[in-house]
């Protein structure tokens, strides 16, 4: 995964923001998933561009944090919502 990458959330994911936390849902599998306050703010990101430098930009402008630090942990959350099958990485 780079930052050229691109991101597509899977056809079966539904999102539901409540109390600043997402709740995914994945109709396939049929498990839910929680994200934190963080994770809903990237998970958002996601769905306006679906363009990893989009994101870690947005990222960027929000939180002041390292910029490596941040694409470091971007991409761990990233693959760990690809390995649960929410999302795919379009190289």
């Amino acid at each position: 995964m780079n930052l050229n990458s691109k991101i597509k959330i899977d056809s079966t994911v539904f999102a539901q923001e409540v109390d600043n936390e997402m709740v995914l849902f994945n109709a396939s599998s049929e498990h839910y998933f929680g994200l934190d306050e963080v994770g809903t703010t990237i998970w958002n990101y996601i769905e306006q561009s679906r363009d990893l430098k989009v994101v870690l930009n947005s990222i960027l402008d929000k939180y002041d944090a390292d910029k490596s630090i941040l694409e470091r942990d971007l991409k761990i959350f990233i693959k760990k919502l690809e390995n649960s099958g929410l999302v795919e990485v379009i190289e």
